[in-house]
């Protein structure tokens, strides 16, 4: 993803799907998948 690209829902969820299958169904609390859909939730309000 570059720079100017906003994080969308559809892609966190996809890094989140990721990460849940490789750590047992669990996302870690500061990982790269809680920190987009963080991003993502913060998108939509824009």
């Amino acid at each position: 993803m570059s720079k100017n690209k906003k994080m969308t829902p559809e892609a966190a969820a996809r890094i989140q799907s990721a990460t849940c299958k490789k750590n047992g169904g669990i996302t870690p609390k500061n990982s790269f998948a809680a920190r987009a859909q963080r991003a993502a939730a913060k998108n939509m309000d824009k």
